[in-house]
């Protein structure tokens, strides 16, 4: 953050205010005593006068012309670089209240409790240490639920949110009835057969329905080789239905601890762009990329862009932040005002430069077009 200290010299002030830039920043405006005001603009030389200048009369609106003695500021190159300040500068300076100060709402995830004897899913916004797979982040809760209840029609896992305690006496309920519950709540199946449809649905939300879709498939073309030309149909139908359920996922949703990308933003600086990477769910340090040149031959941005991703050094940060930096991650990636682009990969070991190259291509073009303007 650049800092400008103002005196009791309101000449000063407005001398300060006038010579900083109309650029998007993340502010701090301190008092002499007392809490700091922070905020985001678009533009921060006018939204600076908005707040400090010399009113001719009286108004309504905020004034703190008479109360600043320090203003703190950091210029973003986008929506998505503004975001990730001001959430670090709340964080910093309001410990307490910088949740709600900034209103960041935690997105749904469908969670697979694998702590309990009988494991379930349900929906949480909540992302814990407690063994379990949580699946997301979703767009909405709706979206989440939506996914789940179609996914759960695929298998026999139980629906029940209760803490099973097994009997023949017990009552059951409508999926069991309906065969799409193993039911083990009367004890029609043991502990390990249990955890055999468990560790399905494991592997299905692991691998992104890729595990269903190949067993299905393999079987499809084996039934069809035997001439059972009926049962390969019914597979194949099967097989869009999975298909259809895997639509229903939003696009950033998948396990997170197989949660890797980037996010590709403008930067400040000229001929650069930032780069914001995710590892296996964890946020790790941006950094910025440019199209430097050497010797004045241009570098390879193929080679370059292997040489970035080699230097990511890998950082876990508390789980609390974890899901905080996910919450950022979906508020951008969800919204309507997505600057930017997002390119998801299996992990740091599998990256598909072309398609990283083209993406960098394409968000440094739009910086340039929008620096014309």
């Amino acid at each position: 953050m650049t800092a400008i200290e103002i005196g009791d010299d309101l000449a000063q002030l407005d001398a300060a205010i006038e010579a900083l830039p109309n650029n998007p920043a993340v502010f701090l405006l301190w008092p002499k005593e007392g809490e700091p005001y922070l905020s985001k603009t678009n533009l921060l030389r006018r939204r600076l006068l908005r707040l400090l200048k010399e009113r001719e009369r009286p108004s309504r609106l905020l004034n703190l012309r008479h109360t600043v003695r320090r203003i703190e500021y950091c210029l973003t190159g986008s929506a998505f670089e503004s975001a990730i300040v001001i959430y670090e500068q709340a964080r910093r300076h309001f410990p307490g209240t910088y949740f709600d100060l900034i209103k960041l709402r935690m997105p749904s995830y469908v969670k697979i409790v694998l702590s309990n004897q009988f494991p379930r899913s349900h929906i949480t916004t909540h992302v814990t240490r407690s063994t379990g797979l949580y699946f997301g982040p979703f767009r909405s809760r709706v979206s989440a639920e939506r996914f789940e209840g179609q996914f759960l029609d695929l298998f026999q896992l139980r629906r029940c949110q209760e803490d099973l305690a097994p009997s023949p006496q017990h009552p059951g309920c409508i999926y069991g009835e309906m065969a799409m519950c193993l039911r083990p709540c009367q004890q029609v199946v043991g502990t390990a057969e249990y955890g055999h449809e468990v560790a399905r649905v494991v592997d299905f939300l692991r691998t992104d329905g890729q595990s269903l879709l190949g067993a299905i498939s393999h079987s499809r073309d084996r039934l069809s080789e035997e001439m059972q030309f009926e049962e390969a149909a019914r597979q194949h139908k099967r097989y869009e239905k999975v298909q259809e359920v895997l639509k229903q996922a939003d696009e950033l949703a998948r396990d997170i601890d197989r949660l890797n990308g980037v996010a590709i933003t403008r930067s400040l600086a000229a001929d650069a762009v930032e780069m914001w990477f995710v590892r296996e769910g964890w946020w790790q340090e941006p950094q910025r990329f440019s199209f430097e040149v050497r010797d004045g031959t241009p570098v390879s941005l193929d080679r370059k862009l292997r040489e970035t991703f080699a230097a990511v050094a890998e950082r876990k940060l508390t789980v609390r932040e974890r899901q905080e930096y996910l919450a950022l991650l979906a508020r951008w990636f969800y919204s309507s005002w997505r600057d930017g682009e997002w390119l998801a990969f299996e992990s740091f070991g599998d990256i598909p430069y072309r398609k990283l190259v083209n993406a960098v291509s394409r968000v440094a073009g739009d910086s340039g077009r929008g620096s014309k303007k």
